[in-house]
Parts: C-alpha cells; sequence; structure tokens
C-alpha cells in the first residue's frame, strides 16, 4: 500500500492514545482527516482545535461525504465491536480498512525505524529516544503512547525519513513493524487473555526480535534470555550506567558504551526502572550516530510523562504523584521511587485494577506489590474492554494483601476520603479512569496544605 495515493484518512477510535498520535500525523503531512469516538476527551478536543473534524455517535450520515471516495485510508480499534455501522459500511464497499499496527508498519517499512518493545518502559523509553533524536536534529517523528511534557502531545516531530514507535505486545501487534533498530526492555508476563501462557509471550518477543536483520541494532536488559547488545545498570555489559547517585532530586551517572565512557549524564525521572528506560534510549541513539554532547543536553532536558510518576503536587508537607502503573512489576517500581526518594515517610497508595482478566492473572502479584505501601485505597475494577468475571472483584484483591491499613473505596466517596487522609505522600496509580479524578483529587490536597 502506498500512502502517498490516500487523501483522506477516517479513524474508527480516533480518541484512543496511539490512535490520535496517529491522526496528528497524518494532519502534518497534508492528509485530510477525521473521525468517530464513543465518548469526548481531553485528547479530542485538541484533535478538533488543530482542525479534525470528529462525531460521537455512531451514524454513517456523520461522516464527511469527502470520505466515501476510493482514496480514502479507514484506520479502525480492535476495541471497535463488530456490529458498528460505520466500521460495517466501509468493510461493505471494500475500503481500504487497517488497524492501527499495519499502518505502523507501513510507515516502518519506508522509513528508518527504532521500534522499543516490552511489557514495561515502551513509552517512557521511545519518548526519551525521540526527545534525543529531535533535539539533535534528526528528520523525526516519534509515535508515543502517552502525553510527553517536553511536547504537551503525544507525537515528537514531523520528520518523514525517521520514526520512533512502540512495539506494541498485544494481539501480536509489533509484528507488523520493520525495525531497523530496536530494544526490548521486559518481557513480563501480561495479556495472558490474548496469549494464554507466559511461553507464547516469550515466543511472540522471539519472533520480534528476529524482525531485526542485524543484532547489533538489538538492545536488550541483561536478564532477558535473547541474543542482542546487553544494557545494565551496575552490572557489566555493553552498555552499562554506573557510579549512580541522587543530587537535588535527579540522578547523575556515568555511562559506558562500546567504544567511550559518558560522565556525569543528568537525569530527571525517579526510580531505577526509568534509569534503564534512558540507558536503552541513549544506547539506541548513539548506534544511530547521534552526538554524545546532543545525548546528554536532551537526557538532562526530558521532563517526563503525564501520569508517569507525575508530580502533582511537590511541596515540604505533601507530594501527590500519579502513575498509570497497572501490573505489579509497575507498582512495585513506583513504590522503589517512592521510597528512594522519601525514605521513612508514610505514603498512601489508590489503586484502581485494570481489567478483570489482569486483576484474575495476576491478583497474588497485585497484592504482595500493594502491601508494600503504608496505606492502600483500593478502588472497583476499570473494566475497559471486558465484562465482568464471577469472583474477580477489589474485595478479593484486598482479601489477600497483608497490610493491615487497607480499605475498599467507592469513586463517590473517594474525595472525602483523601481530604480527611494525613499521609505526606499519595500516590493515584492505574490505568483507568482514575487518570481523569487527577485535577479534583489536586484541588481537594491543595485545599489542605
Amino acid at each position: 500500500m502506498n500512502l502517498n495515493q490516500i487523501q483522506n484518512v477516517y479513524f474508527i477510535g480516533i480518541g484512543g492514545i496511539g490512535m490520535s498520535a496517529l491522526a496528528r500525523y497524518f494532519k502534518y503531512i497534508g492528509k485530510q482527516v477525521s473521525g468517530y469516538d464513543k465518548t469526548p476527551s481531553m485528547l479530542t478536543s485538541e484533535l478538533i482545535e488543530s482542525g479534525i473534524d470528529i462525531h460521537f455517535e455512531d451514524n454513517i450520515n456523520l461522516i464527511p461525504t469527502d470520505y466515501f471516495v476510493e482514496n480514502t485510508l479507514v484506520i479502525f480499534t480492535p476495541a471497535v465491536p463488530k456490529s458498528h455501522s460505520e466500521w460495517n459500511y466501509f468493510i461493505e464497499r471494500n475500503f481500504e480498512i487497517k488497524k492501527r499496527a499495519e499502518v505502523l508498519g507501513i510507515i516502518t517499512k519506508d522509513t528508518f525505524s527504532f521500534a522499543v518493545a516490552g511489557t514495561h518502559g515502551k513509552t517512557t523509553t521511545s519518548s526519551i529516544l525521540g526527545h534525543i533524536l529531535y533535539e539533535s536534529g534528526a528528520d523525526v517523528t516519534a509515535f508515543v503512547g502517552g502525553i510527553v511534557e517536553n511536547y504537551n502531545s503525544n507525537l515528537i516531530g514531523t520528520g518523514k525519513t525517521v520514526t520512533v514507535v512502540e512495539a506494541d505486545e498485544f494481539d501480536r501487534s509489533f509484528l507488523h513493524l520493520h525495525p531497523n533498530i530496536a530494544c526490548i526492555t521486559s518481557m513480563d508476563a501480561d495479556h495472558l487473555d490474548i496469549y494464554g501462557t507466559s511461553d507464547a509471550i516469550e515466543d511472540s518477543f522471539r519472533e520480534f526480535a528476529s524482525k531485526v536483520e542485524d543484532k547489533n541494532n538489538l538492545f536488550i536488559t541483561k536478564e532477558l534470555p535473547l541474543e542482542g547488545i546487553q544494557c545494565a545498570i551496575n552490572e557489566d555489559a555493553v552498555y552499562k550506567a554506573y557510579n549512580v547517585r541522587i543530587e537535588d532530586g535527579s540522578y547523575v551517572f556515568d555511562v559506558q558504551t562500546p567504544s567511550e565512557i559518558i560522565k556525569d549524564l543528568h537525569f530527571g525521572l525517579p526510580g531505577k526502572h526509568n534509569l534503564m528506560n534512558g540507558l536503552m534510549a541513549i544506547a539506541m541513539a548513539k548506534t544511530y550516530g547521534t552526538p554524545t554532547d546532543s545525548i546528554a543536553k536532551a537526557i538532562a532536558s526530558f521532563r517526563g510523562i503525564r501520569r508517569r510518576f507525575s508530580y502533582q503536587i511537590k511541596s515540604d508537607k505533601l507530594v501527590y504523584i500519579d502513575d498509570y502503573a497497572h501490573h505489579p512489576t509497575e507498582i512495585n517500581a513506583v513504590h522503589q521511587a517512592v521510597r528512594e526518594l522519601y525514605p521513612g515517610k508514610k505514603v498512601l497508595a489508590i489503586f484502581q485494577p485494570h481489567l478483570f482478566s489482569r486483576t484474575k492473572d495476576f491478583v497474588d502479584g497485585f497484592a504482595e506489590s500493594l502491601s508494600k505501601f503504608d496505606e492502600v485505597f483500593l478502588m472497583d475494577i476499570y473494566p475497559a474492554r471486558e465484562l465482568p468475571m464471577e469472583g474477580v472483584t477489589s474485595e478479593w484483591l484486598l482479601g489477600k494483601m497483608t497490610n493491615s491499613n487497607k480499605q475498599i473505596v467507592a469513586k463517590e466517596d473517594l474525595l472525602a476520603k483523601i481530604k480527611a487522609n494525613d499521609a505526606p505522600i499519595i500516590v493515584t496509580i492505574g490505568a483507568g479512569d482514575i487518570g481523569e479524578m487527577v485535577p479534583s483529587i489536586k484541588q481537594i490536597l491543595n485545599e489542605n496544605i
């Protein structure tokens, strides 16, 4: 498929974090873009402000007539039900219809492509890499699964020859990509509703790794059972971060590469997991030929991603952090970062589980990770695309947690419970609609300071 021959791009499910980045991209390169989504959001508002026509009713009559011509590409998200009338309209008339992952596959085939894979760390690593390349003057576009604070967008740059993409393992989407340089940050069990077993997940990552023809261009964390260039913190590896210390709330560290030692890099994101994400981005940028001084400046100026250990309040009396973590490993990483930065202080974690299937598959891991916090408010499970599962509830998870200071809190009671709490460190955690409550939580807490 030749994207140059496409004039119109119509999105079914345009408001998602990944779909909206693709919509921005096609708008920037001169295509006519329109779309449908189920509900308005901050992202759809921003797209509308940029000149993209969006409607929120499944109604063929609301689709602009320009999109009924042959040179229209229709992009849909798998979350759209097969009963969707707009989707069926385009299917029945043999329009070019593709999933987002398939379109990214076409784009990566036509560009020099970086792909960031892993069950955790994709968004942060791809954002750091995109920032490094953009700041160094590369002709890059980075498609990111989060809002990058430096750009207030999920798209970095508008380049046409170099791309950075997140290689999403969900539904084996990353097998559509054509990476020149890639990394794999982690291979923990996840999406067992799709894969069935952790072995099947590992096999899928191996298949993705095989798409990188030169294994000198595939970067992996040291513990992964794969062939590639190893990266590690304070351990022997081809790319090693060491001499790590904290100065004024930021990491300062050195990096050993195959050709040099880079001294005193400054990096503002907390947590060893983020330090590893930064190291991966450095390794890929160095392999591409990015100058060391450009890497150092970009790493120091990177401000993070919204909802990834995102400070909402940072004062002497109170710290409020919001994070997207929705897997036990990610919650452990949040806990490690909080304890490293605020040792000895009471921490209240407010967690909204995401998906019944994920809660069922990892209930023991969730219980163990949440039990590390001093106090936990546990919200109801956010279902997203799923129907309830018998016996899979937040009460079930709560019963497996070992800390004594824990309780179920209904969404409508959350603000009052937070206002009455005296914890100096508060963290909201989850990938569901808890993120929409952050402004209200922040307002309540500011009244307490």
